[in-house]
């Protein structure tokens, strides 16, 4: 799907007991968007994102970090910005979302699964873009306010 000039490929591997909607995939498109927008991303991005459940991720969270456990999302960056001459799409990378995890972790948080769903995407996204929270306190206090700001912005505030 495109928006904005950016493409976001969405790879539905999902079986669980959520469907897969158009209005789920544009949600994620959105997202995506709304967080390079915020960004300010220079050009056109290219993204992948593949919907699972847990086993998929669970398989992915061992084979690519070594840990043997579900997860909710998992971000694998290709871009680098040296790289870059402007003219083409920049393949941002690739995201996996668990659905099983993000539809349990909307309830234990008392939100809707579509504000989850969102705010696994706009997480993503800004370790697409270089961000991570597991760098130090200062680190993730910027992530986490700019996540909690690009939801304020697609109206999916914390209520």
């Amino acid at each position: 799907m495109k928006k904005n000039g950016h493409d976001v490929f969405i790879n539905n591997e999902y079986a669980g007991k959520a469907e897969v909607t158009p209005a789920l995939k544009r949600l994620i498109v959105n997202a995506a968007a709304e967080t390079l927008k915020y960004e300010d991303f220079a050009g056109q991005a290219e993204i992948s994102v593949t919907l699972c459940g847990d086993e998929r991720i669970r398989e992915l969270n061992r084979g690519y970090r070594g840990i043997d456990r579900v997860t909710d999302v998992l971000s694998f960056p290709l871009f680098d910005e040296e790289g870059e001459d402007g003219g083409e799409k920049t393949p941002l990378g690739d995201i996996v979302i668990d659905l099983d995890r993000a539809l349990s972790q909307a309830d234990e948080y008392g939100h809707s699964p579509e504000r989850e769903i969102a705010f696994l995407t706009v997480h993503s996204m800004l370790h697409l873009l270089g961000y991570d929270h597991e760098e130090g306190k200062a680190e993730e206090s910027e992530m986490f306010a700019k996540q909690e700001e690009i939801l304020t912005l697609l109206g999916l505030k914390r209520d």
